[in-house]
């Protein structure tokens, strides 16, 4: 692998404890494809709209004017972050407002043990669902899923499917799912790697 590999910490904010997770991207990914990885790697489905916050520049998926953003296809990590240390934001579906804070842990990062260039090291608590709500949503769902007595128990967990563990987290299936993700190909502005 001869590819410069960054370490990054991804968390989410205004939640405790912190859902978190410590994961390893080439330099050269794409802003896209660095939405793609943070999808898997926290738990999310890919169902929403995303932005990244990098300095003062936007970064979006399909911006329709200069305001709303940049095309992040067209941007590669290693040409807008250079210093280790450094963090910027990630906001997924608007509508919840997912914040996250990436940090910049290593760059360049090295390991004898990995295998491939994209993978998950470690991370704790599960990634609240989808359309919960946002902040304020996601802590009434956990309130109300520990509480029979709650008035929306019952319905919270029909609509969860009878289960949530908020503490649980496996980096196996995760990693798994990074897999997956690396083998699948699609159209992109920029290929993979420097070519």
């Amino acid at each position: 692998m001869n590819e410069q590999l960054y370490l990054l910490k991804i968390k989410l904010l205004d939640i405790e404890p912190e859902i978190w997770r410590r994961f390893v991207v080439p330099g050269s990914i794409t802003l896209d494809r660095l939405h793609d990885v943070i999808q898997v790697v926290m738990g999310w489905t890919d169902s929403h709209l995303y932005q990244f916050m990098i300095g003062k520049n936007l970064y979006t998926e399909y911006p329709e004017s200069k305001e709303d953003g940049l095309e992040c296809g067209n941007y590669r990590l290693d040409g807008l972050i250079k210093q280790k240390g450094r963090t910027f934001t990630y906001i997924y579906d608007f509508g919840d407002g997912w914040e996250h804070e990436i940090l910049i842990e290593e760059k360049p990062y090295a390991s004898q043990e990995l295998r491939t260039e994209v993978v998950c090291l470690e991370g704790e608590r599960a990634c609240p669902p989808e359309d919960v709500g946002g902040v304020p949503g996601y802590g009434e769902f956990l309130e109300a899923l520990k509480d029979p007595e709650h008035d929306e128990h019952d319905n919270f967990m029909e609509w969860s499917g009878g289960e949530f563990e908020s503490e649980k987290f496996n980096i196996n299936e995760v990693n798994w799912e990074l897999m997956t993700y690396l083998r699948w190909s699609r159209d992109r502005q920029q290929p993979w790697r420097r070519g």
